[in-house]
């Protein structure tokens, strides 16, 4: 059996005199009262965690490697002709797997991201910050992506601090170098990806074997974004959780006693000691869950900001207590109520309240999405005044736009209802035919003889496709001046009605 206390321990417990290091003249001891990414002297401080294994740590990287696959293969996979997502700015079309969103239709984002919103509420208010640590860009592509580029290049966490502590070296400079074109690589290729989202995947391929001059804004933004996502993967780090997402600072509200996170039984844990120790808990003050920590705290001080719900922690202290035959779950998942000693509820008014929202939500969203038809349609004047008085009569002109959003050819019909059979129209005598996804504008012009003209009026304006399984439809005003005056000015000028 190995001697926990034998594990590498660069943070020495809290209260004790910091051990000595050739490899950093300053510990960090990790506390609640400061940023735990910042020394006592005001000095950065690099975290470099461990290698841990277990359960959690295997099924997050499952996980994030699917997240991964599943973030690669989104624009590879055709469904309706078009990406599974697909984000095209350039048309105003939005493809969301099979289904298509004219710029008309964006408002049906708002309960998409609404949607979003209350779920992610009600799953924090249940499990705490679940999607923090399994889920979120920033920790998936960090964990499993450019730490693990670390990992290969540096070595282990011992390794990697001696790397930066020692002396400048061709070795040293030979390993900067390879990891630091690896994230590069790593970032454009991201970039790349994420370009593909917004022109299609042919499209990336085409700039990118074009004269950059052709296409320099796709090529600022691919080189500006990747650029900011080393800067993020290679530097700044843990610090976006930190310092940037909010959503940490909301934790304290979206949460309570009974949410299911990660804490230490302080009971069962308290007073810590090494093997041997009289009278100690079952905390053997190894720190490995302080060595395993991508932000660097101690779970053992409670619920902090910066606890993203990884797990790492959980499985290294099971690894511990495995080792020196101990129960595991010192530190596990479960609700400071539990920790305490009551009983966890699940059904609680927060819980109850989020789940409300978020079936209102989705019931609202189903409702909006449903109403998305096929094609649509804009009605508006032309350019000038809002309508014209000729010698002859009083006329109106508008423009018809007319969009397809269909992978297919549609033929459209345009009628008017509600206008009065004295009233001539011009155009849309016949089907229209819109091409796959295209659009079409055309003149629609209705006008009244003056001796025959009675006043505004409102008029209907309908599209239908040839077998009426869909029909839109707009209220439009036929605008003129008032008939009196009208009849007064024939009058003066000797015009008969």
């Amino acid at each position: 059996m190995s001697d926990p206390s034998k594990i590498e321990n660069p943070t020495e417990a809290a209260g004790r005199q910091p051990a000595k290091s050739k490899i950093s003249k300053v510990r960090h001891v990790p506390t609640v009262d400061s940023v735990t990414t910042i020394n006592a002297d005001g000095s950065r401080h690099d975290i470099h965690p461990a290698d841990v294994h277990g359960k959690f740590t295997l099924t997050r990287r499952l996980s994030g490697w699917a997240l991964i696959a599943f973030y690669l293969v989104l624009p590879w996979i055709p469904l309706n002709g078009h990406p599974a997502v697909f984000l095209d700015i350039a048309e105003g079309r939005f493809h969301f797997f099979g289904y298509t969103l004219a710029a008309q239709d964006t408002w049906l984002l708002f309960f998409g991201v609404t949607g979003l919103g209350f779920a992610l509420f009600f799953l924090t208010a249940l499990f705490g910050r679940l999607w923090c640590g399994w889920a979120c860009p920033q920790t998936v592509y960090l964990e499993h992506v450019f730490r693990v580029i670390e990992r290969w290049i540096d070595g282990d966490a011992p390794a990697r601090r001696a790397l930066q502590a020692a002396p400048l070296t061709a070795a040293k400079v030979a390993k900067r170098v390879a990891k630091h074109a690896l994230y590069i690589v790593a970032a454009v290729l991201i970039t790349h990806l994420f370009l593909s989202y917004f022109v299609s995947l042919p499209e990336v391929w085409h700039m990118m074997h074009s004269d950059p001059a052709e296409h320099w804004t796709a090529f600022v933004f691919v080189f500006v974004a990747a650029g900011i996502l080393y800067f993020n993967f290679a530097w700044f780090r843990e610090q976006l959780c930190i310092v940037i997402c909010p959503y940490g600072r909301l934790q304290s509200a979206l949460t309570d006693d009974h949410s299911m996170v990660i804490g230490y039984d302080e009971k069962r844990g308290e007073p810590r000691g090494k093997l041997g120790t009289p009278d100690a808990g079952g905390c053997v003050a190894c720190n490995r869950c302080v060595q395993v920590c991508p932000t660097g705290i101690d779970i053992r001080h409670g619920l902090q900001l910066e606890c993203i719900g990884c797990a790492a922690c959980i499985d290294a202290c099971d690894e511990v207590m495995t080792k020196v035959e101990r129960p595991k779950g010192l530190i596990r998942y479960d609700s400071l109520v539990k920790f305490a000693g009551g009983r966890t509820r699940w059904l609680r008014p927060r819980t109850v309240v989020y789940a409300i929202l978020l079936c209102i939500g989705a019931t609202v969203a189903a409702l909006a999405f449903s109403s998305v038809k096929p094609a649509s349609f804009l009605v508006y004047r032309m350019t000038g005044a809002a309508y014209f008085v000729g010698r002859d009569d009083v006329r109106n002109q508008f423009m018809v736009r007319l969009v397809n959003k269909l992978s297919v050819p549609a033929v459209i019909t345009v009628t008017t209802e509600g206008v009065p059979t004295q009233v001539q129209q011009t155009g849309f005598g016949k089907p229209v035919t819109i091409p796959a996804l295209g659009e079409q504008v055309s003149p629609l012009v209705l006008a009244v003889d003056r001796k025959n003209y009675t006043g505004p009026f409102y008029f209907t304006v309908q599209v239908q496709d040839p077998n009426q399984t869909y029909t839109l439809s707009r209220v439009v005003e036929f605008m003129g001046p008032d008939p009196k005056l009208l009849e007064d000015e024939d009058r003066e000028n000797g015009i008969k009605r």
